[in-house]
């Protein structure tokens, strides 16, 4: 008889170590460079649409938000922005690249202690190289079972994975910080998601919390996640 609980998927960026705030930064730095031309909102609200418009081309990661900030500056400037610009705008998505990883708060231990008992999965998504970069710095690799870094974080993606990698997602809890791509859709799956607030939360992956159902659950930090796993396994 298969147990209760089985596998954990843990998911990577703002959940395991920081990321949104370089992207932050990095926007800080768009809009101080483009000053001359646009407000700071109406360039924010301006890149967002880019980056809506772009993920179907580009997919999640710094190399499509870098060439959505270039697009904008090009619409915004109406094709006036100075090569110079161009070059700061790649310069700063080279920096992002070559930021050393920062582990968030009791992700290390946390990982390491339902390591212990369970099966223990990295499920990401974003630019293949940027996250094998990111978790060979990390120092976790070591921890987890199996990596996966996909384009998209669907229910029918989750399902596949905990079919190949476990016992399928009912028998499999995702911990992360996006409700959109977390959360939701491994309960749609058949699992339980966990929710762990970060604090800083891209436009595009706020949704509603689920409270309604019974394989939703929420932790104020990774501290607390042990105790729940046991708590449901």
């Amino acid at each position: 008889m298969v147990a209760k609980l089985t596998t954990i998927g843990f998911d990577a960026d703002d959940t395991l170590w920081q990321n949104e705030a370089f992207f932050r930064l990095t926007q800080e730095r768009f809009c101080d460079l483009l000053r001359d031309y646009a407000k700071p909102d109406h360039l924010m609200h301006r890149l967002l649409q880019a980056e809506r418009r772009n993920i179907g081309h580009y997919g999640f990661g710094i190399k499509g938000f870098v060439l959505s900030m270039i697009e904008t500056a090009i619409e915004v400037t109406e094709d006036r922005v100075p090569a110079s610009v161009i070059r700061e705008l790649i310069a700063a998505g080279q920096d992002m690249l070559r930021h050393p990883i920062e582990l968030l708060p009791h992700a290390r231990d946390a990982v390491r202690a339902v390591a212990e008992q369970y099966h223990v999965l990295l499920i990401t998504k974003g630019d293949l190289l940027d996250q094998e970069r990111k978790l060979a710095q990390s120092g976790l690799g070591d921890l987890f079972d199996g990596v996966e870094i996909v384009s998209a974080k669907t229910a029918a993606v989750y399902r596949q994975i905990f079919e190949r990698h476990a016992h399928g997602p009912d028998h499999a809890l995702m911990v992360g910080n996006s409700m959109k791509s977390d959360v939701i859709p491994m309960i749609e799956a058949g699992g339980w998601g966990v929710y762990v607030p970060h604090g800083l939360v891209w436009e595009l992956e706020h949704e509603a919390a689920p409270s309604d159902s019974p394989r939703y659950r929420e932790i104020a930090d990774l501290s607390a996640l042990p105790a729940l796993v046991a708590d449901l396994g």
